[in-house]
């Protein structure tokens, strides 16, 4: 095995060494791999073993020579400034480079509390579990950016979540565990070799192309960021994923999903739609993330203030004009966005009628935002599906696109709508399904069957009416795992 610690240069407060609970039960625990991603473990090269995987990925074994770490942030959760958060139930076991070089992390979550818990157990129930195994698997599968989740193993021993549940440990896999509230923490310990490192190392590891140097360096990190935020955030919205709580501690600046604790699918349409539990004032709504992806990278901004040699009034100005290009990067990426939903091969003025004509029918009558779009895509194949009907009150409205895309190539058109409408997606209510089969049964036949069918979601087939069902009520709410 060839692991190695890549955030203890950025010192002891940062990277804060930390024995998991596994590990400091000794051999009293008995972990069990319940889930694994063999296909992760192959394409992204992974040193482990399946079958001793389970000592590694619960912290009861340390991968050999490198010290477990728990990684310092700070946070604006739902807007309100916390200094000191950091992994409180997670510890980063080491990282390792895949086959063509790229460095990654594996961190396990649920294995016991760390000097950043704040009087939590630090432990994870089973259900979070498994969430985030099939929610990233199928958000990785829809093609939008996100951690990876390697194996969910068992510990054998209960947590109490307002009733008492099994415990488990789910590894993800990061390209790395570089948040906004990173550099937040850094600047506020006033660490200005620390963040100056954190820098470069997120510049190494996703922007290797930026090569200018002193305040323009700065400047282009920060123009980089943003253009990755701008990509997830349409990448979500595509595709219908709501995050449920976009703090800064939980915003990669690498640009992918990160935390699938009250995440779920849009299914009735409706940007103003909120999932979860905590999110009381709807900060988080699907339609809200735009605004607060733009908002977080100019928390980011404030971090990097420190670092330039101009004057801080400068500073702040170079800064300024690179979040104000956020929202022009957004709007033409969001309109690129929608003319691939629509097969629109150029866009045109009136097309924004069209549009909004559409989303005006898809909220009035709260029809499902996958089924409409994979049912106009399917409308368009050779021999269009039965799963797929186009809703009756859209009958009008689509005369009215049928003449708008009559002067493409169908065959084009048909691909490009294809490609970025999913027919399937992780239904919540067939997530919950999933889950409370595994606090029933510690296993899933509905999963096995399921999965495949996520890890290819662009495929147009005839789909048993279930996987399609949006089944969920308003009143569904998710989450945390804490």
């Amino acid at each position: 095995m060839n692991f190695y610690q890549r955030y203890s240069r950025l010192g002891n407060q940062f990277c804060v060494i930390d024995t998991p609970m596994m590990a400091r039960a000794n051999q009293s625990s008995r972990p069990k791999l319940l889930l694994w991603n063999d296909k992760l473990t192959i394409e992204r090269n992974i040193p482990l073993e399946k079958s001793s995987a389970h000592s590694y990925l619960s912290g009861q074994l340390p991968l050999p020579g490198v010290d477990a770490v728990a990684l310092a942030y700070s946070g604006h959760q739902f807007g309100h400034f916390n200094p000191t958060l950091g992994d409180g139930r997670a510890h980063l076991i080491g990282s390792f480079d895949d086959a063509q070089g790229q460095a990654y992390d594996l961190q396990i979550k649920g294995s016991g509390a760390t000097p950043f818990s704040r009087g939590g157990d630090g432990l994870c129930a089973l259900g979070p579990a498994v969430r985030e195994f099939v929610m990233s698997q199928a958000l990785g599968a829809l093609n939008v950016p996100t951690t990876e989740c390697l194996a969910v193993v068992t510990t054998g021993q209960q947590v109490y979540r307002n009733e008492s549940l099994p415990g488990a440990v789910v590894c993800r896999v990061a390209s790395s565990h570089i948040r906004v509230g990173s550099f937040q923490y850094l600047a506020l310990q006033e660490d200005l070799v620390g963040l100056k490192a954190l820098m470069e190392l997120a510049i190494k590891r996703y922007f290797s192309d930026i090569n200018e140097q002193g305040d323009k360096r700065i400047v282009a990190f920060l123009r980089a960021v943003c253009k990755q935020q701008v990509a997830l955030i349409v990448h979500w919205l595509r595709v219908g994923f709501i995050h449920g709580v976009m703090n800064t501690d939980n915003t990669l600046v690498g640009g992918e999903t990160i935390d699938y604790g009250p995440c779920a699918m849009l299914e009735a349409f409706d940007f103003e739609t909120v999932y979860s539990s905590i999110d009381k004032h709807g900060r988080y709504a699907f339609g809200q993330q735009p605004n607060i992806a733009s908002w977080n990278c100019a928390r980011l901004a404030e971090s990097l203030i420190a670092l330039f040699s101009v004057e801080e009034s400068e500073a702040v100005a170079m800064l300024s004009e690179v979040i104000a290009q956020f929202s022009q990067d957004f709007n033409l990426a969001y309109q690129n966005m929608w003319a691939k939903k629509l097969g629109l091969l150029d866009w045109r003025d009136t097309d924004s009628a069209l549009l909004s004509e559409l989303l005006t029918i898809l909220n009035s009558e709260q029809l499902d935002y996958t089924n409409t779009f994979a049912a106009l895509s399917n409308s368009l194949l050779e021999s269009p599906y039965s799963c797929f009907a186009i809703p009756d009150v859209l009958r009008s409205w689509y005369q009215k696109w049928q003449t708008r895309i009559a002067e493409y190539d169908s065959t084009k058109v048909v691909e490009l709508m294809c490609s970025v409408n999913p027919a399937i997606i992780p239904r919540n209510a067939l997530v919950e399904q999933v889950i409370s089969d595994y606090y029933q049964h510690n296993d899933s036949r509905f999963l096995k069957d399921w999965l495949p069918l996520l890890q290819q979601p662009y495929r147009y087939q005839e789909y048993e009416q279930h996987y399609l069902a949006a089944t969920m009520d308003t009143h569904y709410k998710t989450f945390c795992g804490t």
